[in-house]
């Protein structure tokens, strides 16, 4: 007979979209929100359940929307915009019976977002239209957007790179192989240089044809991932901006493949991509 858990058990549920893996909590109800120590916990990957980030399902905060989420780091930071948590959350809620029909709402930390399920385990979420002005990434030290920005980062370095937001800051430099990019040299240098006061996530993007480019992302707060939503957006306008590469892209990451769309400079950006439950559980505080 196995034994009965302790009343201060948590249930989750452990989820990823592309391999960009998630401890997903259902808030709602009296449960206080995970703290940075119990996130760093839960987000370990050998003393706890393991994750890139955490994912907080809470209640609608919009008449729209069937429910709000909160995207907390492994370090125990919040963030404002994750594009395969908001797949995931979006899966969550589909099997959770809270949506249904195939089209919905969802508040994120930033705003909210139209869901469409695709099928099978494939969902597309309207991502909003990105922001270039600097201020408002916020990328410091120029006024006007550029296509690309040279920038000294120490007195080492020196790196070209395009800047967006997708309501999280994103620095994308343009790289002819991702397998030889310095992701783990230039990804934290960039982030802890002055030029971005909130740090950046920095994509390294091949490109392949022009649907298609190779990237991948050294995300600020966690570090490198298998695959991260916001930063395949941010990759392909940047790119699809220069004239680089088509309005619909296929974003391959070491983790899967993402598709991405912008049909204008004024539109908002669609991403769609998989989803994956990989286990439940229950975390014993």
């Amino acid at each position: 007979m196995s034994a009965r858990p302790p009343a201060s058990a948590m249930g989750f549920t452990k989820m990823h979209g592309a391999g960009n893996d998630f401890v997903v909590l259902d808030l709602r109800g009296d449960v206080p929100p995970p703290g940075p120590e119990l996130a760093a916990r839960l987000a370990d990957r050998h003393f706890g359940v393991g994750c890139d980030q955490i994912l907080t399902i809470e209640p609608p905060r919009s008449a729209g929307a069937v429910a709000s989420y909160r995207i907390w780091n492994s370090d125990g930071s919040t963030s404002q915009q994750c594009g395969n948590g908001a797949r995931c959350v979006a899966a969550w809620l589909m099997r959770d019976g809270t949506a249904s029909g195939g089209r919905f709402r969802v508040d994120s930390p930033l705003t909210t977002h139209d869901v469409a399920y695709l099928g099978g385990d494939r969902y597309a979420i309207a991502m909003g239209v990105p922001e270039f002005v600097p201020a408002r990434i916020p990328l410091a030290g120029f006024e006007q957007a550029r296509d690309e920005y040279d920038a000294r980062i120490d007195e080492h370095l020196r790196l070209s790179f395009g800047a967006v937001s997708m309501g999280n800051p994103h620095a994308v430099i343009e790289v002819a192989s991702v397998a030889d990019a310095p992701v783990s040299q230039a990804g934290p240098a960039l982030q802890q240089s002055h030029w971005f006061p909130e740090s950046v996530n920095v994509g390294f993007a091949e490109v392949i044809a022009r649907d298609h480019i190779r990237l991948r992302v050294y995300e600020r707060g966690v570090g490198e991932t298998l695959a991260c939503g916001s930063g395949a957006c941010a990759a392909a306008v940047v790119l699809m901006k220069r004239g680089r590469i088509d309005r619909v892209a296929t974003v391959s990451l070491p983790g899967g493949d993402l598709h991405i769309q912008w049909p204008a400079d004024d539109a908002e950006v669609v991403m769609s991509g998989p989803t994956a439950f990989v286990f439940e559980g229950e975390w014993n505080a």
